[in-house]
């Protein structure tokens, strides 16, 4: 089993309504009131329900108990955007990280470490908290995650380790390092990133965005990790309110770099700096680019996401529905050990929410897993969902 320039606006601002459903059409049917999803959420913490294991996962489809949606949870089974570490300070022990894991059925995990990591010396745990502190590239989250899982064995649950060091404003040293993660964790890193080309939180940390130019030198480390059919999750700001597309033609940019690459990006492109952008415009980004990329992938994680999502529902789980093998789901949890326990499961509730609409193709590719285990090549096999009564 195998485990492990800024110029002128995007073409992909064409009109959408002939695509997708106008603002008008807005309506309960795709989700719920607030006060009901925030009940919802409760009482999804305190009942507890059958899990599936990991090893059910390795029998085909039509061997596994099909997944009912009316009894079993509708968070996602695969966490693939998670954060053992936080940008400073201790973090969560792992034993305590898989025994959650294990109680809300998540088996399979994306362990991303922080890849800028704040001054040791200054005591902060948060970015935002310390601005001025500097974040910057590091191998310290990796190799941490590294020994953990080795250290913390679990039967119940599958975790792929992604480097997290990358530099990609000054790539030169990445393949270098590569070769070191090669002797001192051979065949463990499956997976690179959350890297950031642009993130706008960070600036005031220091962060160094990508250029162009930059982008150009990626090659070498870009080639490796095509050879070894190693995805990477990159975090690009798509924009922010005052102009939602500012930083679009980097994304563009490194898709036409790299079209042979496997890219996930991260959050869709959105951020705390961008909550204004029309969900049609946004939708139609990201449209426009999945139908020119084939081997790009969104990462619908963060809880930030959700309030597009509360607000424009039906845009929203339209398109998820249209592209459902595009999207991998998560939660975006950093796992700082300051943070209360019971704070996963309801990070996880929220950036789950958007699966509990969506028609059960989109919901066994997304939720169940069956696009991660595509992703990967991993032989596992997301379970067929139970037709309802009368289908």
């Amino acid at each position: 089993m195998k485990t492990h320039r800024l110029s002128r606006m995007s073409s992909a601002l064409r009109p959408l309504l002939a695509t997708l459903p106008a603002l008008a059409l807005l309506s309960a049917c795709s989700s719920t009131p607030k006060a009901e999803e925030e009940a919802q959420a409760e009482a999804s913490a305190d009942t507890k329900v059958a899990q599936r294991s990991l090893a059910s996962f390795s029998k085909p489809a039509s061997e596994q108990a099909c997944y009912d949606r009316a009894k079993e949870p509708y968070t996602a089974l695969v966490d693939a955007h998670f954060h053992p570490r936080p940008f400073g300070g201790a973090a969560m022990p792992a034993p305590e990280l898989f025994a959650m894991f294990d109680s809300l059925g998540v088996r399979f995990v994306n362990y991303f470490g922080i890849g800028q990591v704040l001054d040791l010396k200054s005591g902060c745990t948060y970015y935002l908290d310390c601005k001025g502190t500097p974040a910057s590239p590091s191998v310290k989250n990796d190799f941490v995650n590294g020994m953990d899982v080795v250290a913390y064995p679990h039967e119940n649950l599958h975790i792929t380790l992604s480097m997290t060091f990358m530099d990609l404003a000054h790539p030169d040293d990445i393949v270098k390092t590569i070769e070191m993660y090669d002797k001192e964790y051979p065949g463990m890193f499956s997976w690179a990133g959350e890297l950031n080309v642009m993130k706008q939180a960070l600036l005031g940390n220091k962060h160094e965005p990508a250029t162009f130019e930059s982008i150009d030198a990626w090659a070498p480390f870009m080639a490796i990790l095509k050879e070894r059919n190693i995805p990477v999750t990159l975090h690009s700001d798509l924009g922010n309110n005052a102009n939602p597309t500012e930083f679009l033609p980097l994304m563009e940019y490194v898709l036409a770099k790299y079209p042979d690459n496997k890219i996930v990006w991260a959050h869709m492109g959105l951020s705390k700096e961008l909550t204004k952008i029309p969900p049609n415009m946004h939708v139609s980004i990201m449209q426009d680019l999945l139908d020119k990329y084939p081997n790009l992938m969104l990462d619908i994680s963060w809880d930030v996401l959700y309030n597009a999502y509360h607000q424009w529902g039906p845009i929203f789980i339209d398109f998820f529905n249209a592209y459902p093998t595009r999207i991998l789901p998560g939660s975006d949890f950093v796992a700082a050990d300051s943070k209360a326990r019971d704070q996963y499961a309801k990070e996880l509730e929220v950036t789950s929410r958007a699966l509990k609409y969506m028609d059960d193709n989109a919901f066994r590719h997304i939720a169940l897993g069956e696009n991660f285990f595509r992703l990967m090549n991993l032989d596992y096999h997301a379970p067929e969902v139970c037709k309802a009564p009368g289908k």
